[in-house]
């Protein structure tokens, strides 16, 4: 049976507004005409908009969660790498994500992880080699390569990164890119080698030499990195070779807001409504040749209803010709998501994390920036950490007993307590950041106790939230678990830190890919140099 829409169709094709009938039948959308009766409907039929890079886990709910959220705000699809899981499970972790994904109207479209483990510098669950890696794209689950955070291994041909590259071309699949900070012949010759995309541009100047190289930007606004601001100039100049990204979204943050805020702040911004809904929209769908409608007749019937063109409040969206959300509410449900997990250390003592240091030592001190990945460096004698907010930081290796890893962290602000996570990228070890040993030790055990997940402690007091599967996500409700999200981050705030999230910056201080100074379970590494460095400054 054939159903009808009316209202005023955004057709970003044709760069036309016009009050319209849209039939469709089963999936597909029949037919869109010019309807002058529609004039009074006071709604917007547009297509709907899909996150061009994010990883579904570190939202820490399900794929069958974070459907549920995500369509509310006008979400019809996202082309998601799964390589957090797979850093934890493997190409089992992969699998896992895509059959959960299935249980949904909602339209996953999920990469083959590229860099699994990440680094040979930290300990991960598994691993995926370059056989491994073209046996998933092979899979028509699979949709293309996902961020290739190797970037040396590019630029100086490592056997292994290429041999995934060129299978992703073999079998016609986007390459994503990763490649922070990299400019002019280096980012030449990386683009070069089938890189597609970036996503970690900070600054404009970089955007516009990968834009220059042939890449194509995501502008990324996360609950971490925020590059949009910096990034929005481009929005005007270079519509045609952007789209917009998540990439990391936490759960009080989802709950409110998704790829709608891109629209909502570019369109304030007063940059072209038709420009604004390609980049969350149409850019990616045509770039990862994925199976989203674009509000065409003959296309899969999936767009949104809006109220204005000013406002963009989603009334209703739809997907495959299913209304799946209205009025802030989803329209569907799911069975709980299967829990699975790989956890293999035992609690600690207080003596793991004591480590004895000299009044005058020097100190190597990784400072974290609010809102952002990178990190710099900064000196401090061992006595002035103190005055200087400089807190111990610990990486304990989950996948099996061995001794933590000890740094020191500026920025965090505690000044009573411990915070732990065992959401760290991207190997995913317990992370620690504390005012002392004993907080930090019972930190540490709370999530080994768990099997995974993020607390916060202090004295007798510990609040937390559990995170079963794979110790990254939860098969709970979202709103439940954004409202213990934001409870531990009031805790964050009442013992001293000033960070707009402490838990997503600590789950990104082991991210060895991301310059500059981070801590793995193996010890200090420095992103400028690829490579160890000591603690002490001799």
């Amino acid at each position: 049976m054939e159903k009808v829409i009316q209202g005023y169709i955004v057709d970003v094709h044709g760069r036309v507004i016009f009050p319209g009938t849209l039939k469709y039948k089963g999936k597909k959308i029949t037919s869109i005409k010019y309807d002058e009766s529609a004039k009074g409907s006071g709604q917007y039929i547009m297509p709907g908009f899909v996150d061009a890079h994010i990883h579904i886990e570190s939202t820490m709910l399900a794929p069958t969660e974070f459907a549920k959220i995500a369509v509310r705000h006008g979400t019809v699809a996202t082309v998601s790498d799964p390589h957090e899981i797979a850093n934890v499970l493997g190409a089992e972790g992969v699998k896992y994500m895509i059959e959960d994904g299935k249980k949904t109207p909602f339209k996953f479209n999920f990469g083959a992880p590229s860099c699994v483990p990440a680094t040979n510098f930290e300990s991960a669950g598994d691993a995926i080699d370059s056989k491994g890696v073209e046996k998933l794209l092979r899979s028509d689950d699979i949709k293309y390569l996902a961020e290739m955070m190797n970037w040396p291994g590019v630029l100086h041909g490592d056997a292994e990164v290429i041999k995934k590259i060129d299978a992703a071309k073999r079998l016609n699949k986007p390459v994503d890119g990763h490649a922070p900070g990299l400019k002019g012949s280096d980012a030449r010759k990386y683009a070069s080698a089938g890189i597609s995309t970036d996503h970690e541009c900070v600054e404009l100047e970089e955007a516009k030499d990968k834009l220059e190289a042939g890449m194509k930007i995501q502008i990324r606004e996360g609950s971490a990195a925020k590059n949009y601001e910096a990034l929005a100039p481009l929005i005007k100049t270079d519509p045609e070779s952007l789209m917009f990204c998540t990439d990391d979204s936490h759960p009080h943050e989802l709950i409110n807001y998704h790829m709608d805020k891109f629209v909502h702040r570019s369109i304030k911004n007063g940059d072209d409504i038709f420009n604004v809904i390609k980049i969350a929209s149409i850019n990616t769908i045509n770039h990862y040749n994925l199976d989203v409608g674009q509000l065409r007749e003959g296309d899969d019937a999936d767009f949104i209803i809006v109220d204005s063109i000013t406002d963009f409040n989603v009334i209703a969206t739809y997907i495959n010709g299913e209304k799946v959300a209205e009025n802030g509410k989803e329209l569907f449900t799911t069975p709980k998501a299967e829990i699975v997990n790989k956890f293999n250390c035992s609690k600690k003592h207080t003596s793991f994390f004591d480590v004895e240091f000299k009044a005058d030592d020097k100190i190597r001190c990784i400072v974290a920036h609010d809102g952002q990945l990178i990190t710099s460096t900064e000196i401090h004698e061992y006595k002035s950490f103190k005055e200087n907010d400089v807190l111990k930081m610990t990486v304990v290796n989950r996948y099996k007993d061995a001794e933590p890893a000890i740094g020191f962290i500026k920025g965090f602000g505690l000044t009573r307590g411990a915070i732990a996570s065992t959401v760290a990228h991207d190997s995913h070890n317990i992370v620690a950041v504390g005012t002392s040993d004993f907080e930090i030790y019972k930190a540490v055990n709370k999530v080994i106790e768990m099997k995974g997940g993020i607390c916060i402690v202090c004295n007798d007091e510990s609040n937390y939230l559990e995170l079963p599967i794979a110790g990254l996500m939860t098969n709970e409700n979202g709103k439940a678990v954004a409202e213990q999200y934001e409870k531990l981050l009031g805790k964050a705030e009442e013992y001293g830190s000033q960070l707009h999230d402490p838990y997503m910056t600590l789950s990104f201080m082991a991210l060895l890919v991301i310059p500059q100074l981070k801590l793995s379970d193996k010890g200090l590494f420095d992103g400028s140099t690829f490579n160890f460095t000591d603690l002490v400054v001799k």
